[in-house]
C-alpha cells in the first residue's frame, strides 16, 4: 500500500516518547526513586514529541475539524481507543514532568518492610502503563486487517513495542550521556538488548511475510471459483484510486532495498554506536532507519483487491 508519511512521523515519534517515558522510569526505580530535574526534563522531551506526533497525525486527516471523531468508537475500535489514549499520556507525562521539577514526592502507600511509595513512583507506574496500553493499541490497528497478511499477526504489535523500547532507551542513553548522569551506562546497556530483541523479531516477521502462503488468491478475490482463471487486462483502464493508493511506490524492488537498509541502519549501526559510547549518533542513525522501517511495513501490506487491478493494460 501507498504509506501516508504523517503515520509514519506519528507512530515513530510517539513509539520514541513511550520508550524514553518507560526508561525514565525504569531509571528511576533503579536510582531509587528520588525525583529531580533529570526526569523533569526527560519528561518535557517525551511530551514534546508526543505533540509532535499528534501535529503529524493532523496532515492524515481528509476533515481535521471532525478529528474528534475517531475517539467516539472506543468499545470495537483499536484506533479510537489510541486516539484517547495519546491525550491521557500526554496529560500523565505532564504530571509526571511538574512533580518532578518542585520535586513534589509526597508518600502515597506505606509498605510493611518500611519502604514507601511516593507520588513521583506512582506517576511514573501510570505512565508506564498508559505507554504500553498505547504500545498495544497503535500494533492492533493493523494487527486487526486480516485482508492484509503482512499485518494479520501478533509479531505486528510485538514489534511495535520492540522498536519503540529500543528507539526510547537509545535516545535515553543520549540524554543521559548529554546530562552526564550515571543512568548512562544502564540506558546504553538496556538499548543494546532491546536493539537486538527487536532486530531478531523484526527479521523473523519479514521471513514470515517472504515465506507464509497468501490469505486470497484470485478466485477468493473476484468470487468466481472455477478450475482456470487468467487475467488478461487491468480491473480499471486508466489511473484511480485502487491503482495508486494500494501499490508500493517503487514496485517490490524498492521495498526489499529498503528492508536491507532499515535492517542495518536502524539495528546493526545503532547497537555497534551504543556499544563504542555514541548514543546521540546512535539514536539519529536508528530514528533514520525506524522512518524506513515504518514506510516498508505500510508498502509491503499487499491489499486483496491487487489480485484484481494488478495486470497492466
Amino acid at each position: 500500500m501507498k504509506p501516508a508519511f504523517s503515520v509514519i512521523f506519528l507512530t515513530t515519534l510517539i513509539g520514541a516518547a513511550q520508550g524514553l517515558l518507560i526508561a525514565l522510569v525504569a531509571g528511576q526505580m533503579y536510582a531509587g526513586g528520588e525525583s529531580g530535574g533529570f526526569y523533569a526534563l526527560g519528561g518535557a522531551i517525551a511530551l514534546l514529541l508526543l505533540c509532535l506526533g499528534l501535529v503529524a497525525s493532523v496532515f492524515h486527516l481528509a476533515n481535521p475539524q471532525r478529528g474528534w471523531r475517531a475517539a467516539t468508537r472506543w468499545r470495537t475500535s483499536w484506533l479510537s481507543r489510541e486516539v484517547i489514549l495519546i491525550p491521557v499520556l500526554c496529560a500523565l507525562t505532564f504530571l509526571y514532568a511538574v512533580v518532578h521539577a518542585f520535586g513534589w514526592a509526597p508518600v502515597m502507600v506505606r509498605l510493611g518492610n518500611g519502604a514507601a511509595i511516593d507520588l513521583p513512583l506512582v506517576l511514573g507506574l501510570l505512565v508506564t502503563l498508559a505507554s504500553l496500553a498505547l504500545f498495544v493499541c497503535t500494533g492492533m490497528i493493523y494487527a486487526c486487517v486480516r485482508f492484509i497478511r503482512q499485518w494479520a499477526s501478533g509479531w505486528t504489535v510485538v514489534n511495535y513495542l520492540l522498536m519503540g523500547l529500543a528507539s526510547g532507551f537509545t535516545l535515553a542513553a543520549a540524554y543521559a550521556q548529554v546530562q552526564g548522569s550515571l543512568l548512562s551506562g544502564f540506558m546504553s546497556g538496556a538499548a543494546v538488548l532491546l536493539t537486538a530483541l527487536a532486530l531478531a523479531a523484526r527479521a523473523f516477521q519479514l521471513w514470515q511475510n517472504v515465506t507464509g502462503a497468501p490469505a486470497s488468491s484470485l478466485k477468493s478475490a473476484i468470487g468466481v471459483h472455477h478450475s482456470q482463471i487468467r487475467q488478461i487486462t487491468q480491473g480499471f483502464m486508466g489511473s484511480s484510486f485502487n491503482t495508486v493508493e494500494f501499490v508500493a511506490p517503487g514496485g517490490t524492488e524498492t521495498v526489499k532495498g529498503l528492508s536491507v537498509f532499515f535492517l542495518a541502519v536502524g539495528f546493526v549501526a545503532p547497537a555497534a554506536l551504543l556499544l563504542a559510547g555514541m548514543p546521540v549518533l546512535a539514536f539519529l542513525c536508528q530514528y533514520v532507519g525506524l522512518l524506513a522501517e515504518r514506510w516498508v511495513f505500510f508498502a509491503a501490506g499487499s491489499h486483496v483487491q491487487n489480485l484484481y487491478y494488478q495486470a497492466k493494460g
